[in-house]
């Protein structure tokens, strides 16, 4: 939860760290509590395609410990989505299907408050001391937005270099979708991915991009992605499942008398 005395996640980005970060979907705060006993570098919730509902989140919120920050995946950009998501004691923003400049610099003007932007304020836990969370959230709060389709590609230069945003994440899933299939899918999904790597560095802006295993996300890395995907609730749970059901459906042999 957001800690107006320190901000875990912008000191992170300041100093160039990587991070790796659980992402969680299946709506329960209890997989969000023992996932945040793992101590990963960051936490996300995802509102998007995710089953939270407002009071899961900020149930869920509230069981990490402030030295895990909390990123949410907002379903949509605008004031209220945004808003809800840094009321509930959220860290920072994940923007998805962000294609313009435009686009981009005002999912930061929904994340900060005047005269920066447009936040309203309010919310149970920030009004616990308002003053001190102003103050804080000016520099604290980060802004991540997604490039997922192919104008966000086509415009992927300008939205890195947009003010006010602090990393550009690669939505793989829906970028593949947009690029379509194809012998040649695999080759032009990374030189897509590549290309919005290197205008983010050109930028100066951290990229990060969503890994689907422990594998990928060590690949990833090592290709100077800065944030990347450790492990998702709903493939630890599917895999788990399926392998535990596998080994005990497996025939054994007879033994030998």
């Amino acid at each position: 939860m957001f800690d107006s005395t320190r901000s875990p996640l912008r000191d992170r980005l300041d100093r160039g760290d990587d991070l790796a970060v659980a992402w969680l979907a299946m709506g329960s705060v209890a997989m969000v509590e023992a996932a945040a006993r793992a101590r990963p570098d960051a936490i996300v919730l995802d509102l998007q395609h995710g089953l939270f509902d407002r009071r899961d989140l900020e149930a869920a919120i509230g069981v990490v410990p402030a030295e895990v920050p909390v990123l949410v995946r907002v379903a949509e950009s605008g004031a209220t989505p945004i808003g809800v998501a840094l009321d509930a004691g959220a860290e920072g923003v994940i923007v998805p299907l962000v294609e313009t400049v435009e686009q981009a610099e005002e999912a930061a003007r929904y994340a900060r408050f005047p005269p920066g932007g447009v936040r309203s304020g309010g919310g149970v836990r920030p009004l616990v001391d308002f003053g001190a969370y102003v103050a804080a959230a000016e520099r604290g709060v980060v802004v991540i937005v997604m490039i997922e389709t192919l104008k966000g590609l086509e415009n992927a230069g300008a939205i890195a270099a947009a003010r006010g945003i602090d990393m550009v994440f690669i939505g793989t899933g829906d970028l593949a979708l947009c690029l379509g299939d194809g012998e040649d899918a695999e080759r032009r999904h990374a030189q897509s991915c590549a290309a919005i790597r290197e205008a983010c560095a050109r930028a100066g802006k951290p990229c990060g991009v969503f890994t689907s295993s422990v594998e990928a996300a060590e690949t990833r890395r090592g290709e100077g992605y800065r944030m990347v995907v450790a492990a998702n609730d709903v493939d630890i749970v599917a895999r788990g499942f399926r392998e535990a059901t596998e080994a005990l459906s497996r025939p054994k042999r007879r033994r030998a008398r």
